[in-house]
Order: structure tokens, then C-alpha cells, then sequence
């Protein structure tokens, strides 16, 4: 299997910003982190950090025309205003998963990009990454 993780606007920054609220693991070491589980889920996982929108949906069309399996997104800065994420993701098959850090809900926030995924893991820090890959593992299996 092939997954595709898009980090939305602002999470290269991650560990650096805001650590009370997202805590103190780094881009670098989420990205080893999620990298150690895909290769013991036999699972190929390209990363993608981007602040543009536009980038982003152009790497999920690039995606699916190249057969992925199956796609993971933290829309970060893109959560209130990301409608064009929200269309492309509507018009894929490809099955993806949100993610966020913290619980959104609990914040007062909501996602404009929710309603295209097939689920959102939320509120367990850096884990809530572990967990939607496991889940899209289990959902594609």
C-alpha cells in the first residue's frame, strides 16, 4: 500500500509553535516516527508539508492519477477556510482521514475540510497521526 500525508499551512513549524498546545516533537520527528511505522505496516508514505493550498490539492490529483491508496491530512491553517481541499477530496475515491493535534471541537474550531474524509482523529497529540494510519491501514485491508 501507498499513503500520501499532507501537513497543511504552519506544521513545519511543529515543536516550535505553540509547544503548550501541540507539544514539543518536531516536524523531523513525527516524520521518523510515522515513517518507523509505515515500514512495519509494509506501508510506502510520502510526506508533504506545504502553506499553500493550491499545492496541496495538485499533490492529491498528481495521488490518485498515480494509483495511491489511500491519503492522511492535517489541513492546519487550511482548517476554516480550505474549500478547494474540501472539493478535490470530495471528488476522489481515494479514501482519506483528518487529523488533527489537539480536539478541535474543544478549541471552538471546525474543520471546513471534515465532511470529505472518511473519518477525523483528533485530540491525541502526535499520536493522532499513529492512529489514523493504523486506522487507514485496517479500513484498506
Amino acid at each position: 500500500m501507498e499513503f500520501l500525508l499532507i501537513q497543511g499551512a504552519n506544521m513545519a513549524a511543529l515543536g516550535r509553535r505553540q509547544p503548550r498546545l501541540y507539544g514539543t516533537t518536531t516536524a523531523r520527528e513525527l516524520d521518523a516516527m510515522l515513517r518507523r511505522r509505515a515500514r512495519q505496516l509494509n506501508v510506502a508514505l510520502d510526506i508533504l508539508y506545504t502553506n499553500c493550498e493550491g499545492e496541496a490539492v495538485s499533490a492529491i490529483y498528481k495521488a490518485e492519477r498515480g494509483g495511491i491508496d489511500g491519503i492522511l491530512f492535517n489541513p492546519a491553517g487550511f482548517l476554516h477556510a480550505g474549500h478547494a481541499l474540501a472539493d478535490c477530496l470530495k471528488s476522489i475515491k481515494t479514501p482519506a482521514i483528518e487529523i488533527h493535534v489537539t480536539n478541535i471541537e474543544k478549541r471552538g474550531r471546525r474543520s471546513v475540510t471534515a465532511g470529505a474524509a472518511i473519518g477525523v482523529i483528533a485530540g491525541f497529540g502526535v499520536a493522532s497521526y499513529v492512529l489514523a494510519l493504523d486506522a487507514l491501514v485496517a479500513r484498506l485491508s
